[in-house]
Formats: structure tokens, sequence, C-alpha cells
């Protein structure tokens, strides 16, 4: 039987943790403007509430930027989440993305180690680098695959600040692909379309099929939180795996294709 439409996939379930495949613009949590989350959708499929004081109900133990997709962990008690909470705060959870970025990294691998602060500018909603007065920020990151202008990175954030990996990856000049924030397209003369990823950008002799505008491969945050290792309160060790969603997915298949070095 088809799952109904707004489920998500679930990764793990049990008395005290459930942990789902986020999709990318979806929220972790209800918003001033939001009108829809995950606490909220995995509150109706397991049919607890996601809100109040009594257990069992849904909680949150992390987070992930709405425009990302990947595992999301949740509790469904208050010592679960405080028992999650704590790895998350201390760095002790193992933590890895997929981020597809601009440009060819010269090396292989690579460390970042920055302090991070809020913009000076606060209506940005942006994070920066910043000499004194930031937070201590850890990312180390691997080549995945090299394509001729940009890069599959693996990424390893040893720290959880807020947008962590995406001003790191900044920092050292390969931003996300797309990344409103960070990468913000400059529009040119006759641009027209939305940002995105698009065939036409890197297939030869590329012709749209029919009359309509070409559709990108993908027009959101290039990040993906494929997994997530951490201590379960029963003391077993749990790692989960959310695979790369359709357009992610697609992307990276069109570009070993026709952009491989």
């Amino acid at each position: 039987m088809a799952k109904p439409r707004d489920d998500l996939d679930i990764l793990f379930n049990d008395a005290d943790l459930v942990a789902v495949s986020k999709p990318a613009r979806l929220a972790t949590i209800p918003g001033r403007v939001e009108t829809d989350s995950v606490l909220e959708r995995v509150g109706r499929m397991l049919n607890l509430p996601s809100t109040g004081l009594v257990d069992p109900r849904i909680r949150i133990v992390h987070r992930l930027d709405k425009e990302t997709s990947g595992v999301l962990l949740l509790a469904k008690n208050s010592a679960a989440q405080r028992f999650i909470s704590h790895q998350f705060m201390h760095n002790t959870t193992v933590k890895e993305y997929l981020a597809l970025v601009i440009g060819r990294p010269a090396q292989n691998s690579g460390r970042i180690e920055t302090d991070l602060a809020p913009h000076s500018n606060a209506a940005s909603h942006r994070m920066a680098v910043v000499k004194h007065g930031g937070r201590p920020a850890i990312t180390e990151w691997i080549v995945e695959a090299r394509f001729r202008d940009y890069t599959l990175l693996r990424v390893f954030p040893k720290t959880g600040k807020t947008h962590q990996i995406r001003v790191h990856l900044k920092y050292i000049g390969h931003p996300l692909v797309i990344d409103p924030l960070y990468n913000a397209p400059r529009p040119g003369p006759g641009t027209t379309r939305e940002p995105g990823i698009y065939l036409s950008h890197f297939k030869r002799n590329y012709k749209p099929a029919g009359d309509g505008p070409e559709r990108p491969l993908m027009d959101r945050l290039t990040l993906h939180a494929e997994k997530l290792r951490f201590e379960h309160p029963n003391g077993s060790t749990v790692q989960l795996e959310s695979p790369l969603p359709k357009d992610f997915r697609a992307t990276i298949n069109m570009l070993t294709r026709h952009s491989s070095m």
C-alpha cells in the first residue's frame, strides 16, 4: 500500500527515538511563516503529540536547515531527548554530508578551523568567519568526485554551529553551487530563468525537449545530510543513512555522464 503523500521515509523507530529522511524545503520545526514541519508530520504519522509536556511525544534533538535534505533524528520522551541532545552539544555524534560545490579544490582533503559568529548585518540572517568574539567551528572534507566546474565533497562537521558547512565552504572559495545566502547568483544581461543547475550548462549540443523553458536538474541547496552515528540510550551504537534525493541523484548522474574530468 502506498504511503500518504506527505508522509516521510522512516529510517529508525523504537520506543525512544525516530529518525526520518527530511526532504528539502520542509522546516524542522514550526515557525512564524511555516505551515508545515517535520515535527508536526512525524507526530501525525505516529499518532503522537508534537507539543505539550506529557510523554510520549515527538521532541527535537537537532535541526537541519530548511533547504537541506537528509537524516533528522527526533526523540519520543524527555529522557531520550536529553541523552541525545547532550551528544550533539558535546560533538560526540558523527555526521557526514554530501556537498556539491563550485570549483575544483587543489587538494583531495582538508580541514577548516575558524571562529563563527552572526554576520554584522543582523538582517541578513547569515553567519561569518571572525577573528574575535566567535565560537570555534571545525569542518573536515574529502573529495568524492570531480567534474569540470563542480566538485562533490564528503563533509564531516566536527562541531555543530549554525550554517557551519555553508560558511566554511565559502570561506575556502568553494561555496555550495546553489546557496541563496552564501552564493547568491548575480543577475546578468538577459538572465531570465530561475537559479539552478541546468543540463544545458554542461551537456554539449543540448536541445531542450518541447517548447517550454528548460527545467533545472536541481534548484535548491546542494547539501545533503547523508549519515549520522550516535549512542542510543540503551548503550548501543546506531548508524543511519539517508539516500540522496531524486533531484540530487539525477544531478550527480548527469554530471558524471556529461561533465566528468
